[in-house]
């Protein structure tokens, strides 16, 4: 059986309620069940959201990180009872511009030429929604800065075809961590889930696992 995070006796009965409730995570993303995988949290189901995820006019990028997270928690979570349900989303912002997943390489291109030279935030919004109706949702933001980048390397790659899927364009774990000399926050928050941010939110709603 999972042990309680929970430290608080006040909250054991809460506490005991996580023990015995599934955790849904509202994600197809391998790299967010892999992150967890680390810190020993196996979500019993993943069933993603499938919302849309184009922003609203106006709409700043931490915005679009927060409400997509939410958005995608609530879904889930609507026809999930009795259930956690744990919903991320990742946004790449260059100033007020918010870099989603490019569509075609073109665009994924047109993504790290512009990050290439110059610093940038990854912003990832959390939500977590417990079995009684609790809510969490947090950002977490990473400055990332990248090297001045050689149409070559631009080139290369987009030839490994890790853009794919990938907010901003980059897996900043795969060979796009050649053109990251510093980052500052959170590294998992880059590759997906702020790891920190993710284990106390589920903490602080009674959620237990193996640590």
């Amino acid at each position: 059986m999972p042990a309680p995070f929970g430290r608080d006796g006040d909250h054991q009965n809460l506490l005991d309620t996580g023990l015995n409730a599934r955790l849904i995570l509202a994600s197809a993303s391998p790299r967010r069940r892999a992150l967890l995988a680390q810190i020993g949290i196996a979500p019993d189901a993943v069933e993603p959201a499938e919302i849309d995820e184009a922003p609203r006019a106006r709409e700043l990028p931490a915005d679009l990180a927060r409400r997509l997270a939410m958005d995608k928690a609530a879904v889930v979570a609507s026809r999930s009872a009795g259930a956690y349900v744990l919903a991320a989303d990742t946004v790449v912002a260059v100033g007020r511009r918010a870099l989603g997943k490019p569509e075609t390489l073109d665009e994924a291109r047109d993504f790290l030429t512009l990050l290439s030279g110059r610093r940038h935030r990854v912003l990832g919004g959390i939500a977590v929604v417990a079995p009684d109706g609790r809510r969490s949702e947090r950002l977490s933001t990473t400055m990332v800065r990248f090297k001045r980048l050689t149409e070559a390397e631009i080139s290369d790659y987009l030839d490994t075809n890790e853009w794919d899927g990938k907010a901003g364009g980059y897996a900043i774990q795969g060979h796009a961590a050649a053109f990251v000399p510093a980052i500052s926050g959170s590294y998992t928050n880059v590759v997906g889930l702020d790891l920190a941010l993710t284990r106390a939110m589920l903490e602080g709603l009674g959620y237990g696992a193996d640590a």
